[in-house]
């Protein structure tokens, strides 16, 4: 089978590369992962409550991770996708020599680059890749790290991320055909490429792009210029709606829950704010190459339609959504709430008429 990554390699770069996390004592740090558990508990009863959603399948535990596993969570992750993938472009074919073995380690030391930089990051995640329906993580480190930086209170902070992350894992516990339907677009977007060839170089070079960007702030490039064919956009299109609605009811939750149950929310709120839209031009740059930066304005964006679509058709109205993939919205309807409110549920009369 020919090999497009050295995941060994890529795991040892993301572990020598990822940053220590912040001084905390044994007693401590199990008593942040304890509280991290307790608290997701808590935070699923008030997003069941809040969205009248609940589980549909069995809901794996939540895992309280340091950067050195999330790291390794995701590589076996991207294994499950991207080593089927390449086998059937490849053909099943047998390593090119040692012009592949050489591509296969840089591209691993590039990986392991971009994870190393993610694992200092993300606060939390629910990883679709590894197996179903998914699995919820919290990175430890990096809630305490950003908690002290912010001077937020450390079990407002803790609920508030965890009201978050638990919403994104009841959308694919309580829908139980999204991660489904999640992973078949991303196959398609792969099944538009125009070649076994292309799709391979450019993945590739979207790697290394990424990996040049930690060195070189000025760099300009986008990585879905250079991953992205013209026969994808479609696809891209789907993806791109439904990331920002499910990252828009995120935040909707959290933001509806939070005044209920978390004191200095908006405290925490102005705050967190205030750190995402900061950060040097290295940060920058790594971010929109990333997609971060996109992911921010999803942010905005879906909440922003999933309050207009909750104001005119309520809770229960909203969660339509979930359906099927028919009722999702299309991406020109985000910025337009009247257009999937009429589609799915009929002309309504005017708010306050």
């Amino acid at each position: 089978m020919a090999q497009f990554v050295d995941w060994d390699l890529a795991a040892a770069t993301a572990g020598a590369l990822s940053k220590s996390g912040p001084a905390v004592s044994y007693d401590d740090a199990m008593a942040v992962v304890t509280e991290l558990r307790n608290l997701t508990d808590e935070a699923a009863g008030h997003v069941a409550a809040y969205t009248g959603l609940n589980p549909q399948v069995e809901v794996p535990p939540v895992r309280v991770v340091d950067r050195k596993d999330w790291a390794a969570v995701n590589i076996a992750g991207l294994k499950q996708v991207i080593i089927p993938l390449v086998t059937r472009l490849s053909g099943d074919k047998q390593p090119g020599g040692l012009a592949d073995a050489i591509g296969s380690r840089v591209t691993g030391v590039q990986a392991g680059t971009i994870l190393a930089y993610l694992s200092g990051r993300v606060l939390g995640q629910y990883e679709v890749f590894s197996g179903n329906p998914g699995q919820l993580l919290l990175n430890a480190p990096n809630i305490v790290e950003v908690e002290r930086k912010l001077g937020a209170d450390s079990r407002d902070f803790r609920l508030w991320v965890c009201l978050h992350e638990v919403t994104h894992r009841t959308q694919f516990t309580a829908v139980p055909w999204m991660r489904g339907y999640f992973l078949g677009e991303v196959q398609a977007f792969v099944d538009a490429s125009q070649s076994t060839e292309h799709i391979l170089e450019r993945m590739r070079r979207g790697v290394a792009t990424l990996s040049d960007a930690l060195r070189d702030p000025e760099s300009r490039s986008s990585v879905l210029d250079i991953v992205q064919t013209p026969g994808q956009k479609a696809v891209l299109d789907r993806l791109t709606a439904l990331m920002t609605l499910l990252e828009g009811h995120a935040e909707f939750v959290m933001d509806g829950v939070g005044p209920e149950v978390i004191p200095s929310v908006e405290s925490i709120r102005a705050k967190f704010n205030r750190r995402r839209e900061s950060g040097n031009p290295l940060e920058k740059a790594v971010r929109r190459l990333l997609g971060i930066e996109v992911k921010m304005r999803q942010y905005a964006e879906g909440r922003k339609f999933v309050h207009g679509v909750v104001e005119r058709v309520g809770m229960d109205g909203f969660n339509k959504i979930f359906d099927s993939p028919l009722t999702l919205p299309r991406l020109d309807e985000l910025s337009d709430p009247d257009a999937w409110v009429t589609r799915v549920h009929g002309p309504q009369p005017a708010i306050g008429g």
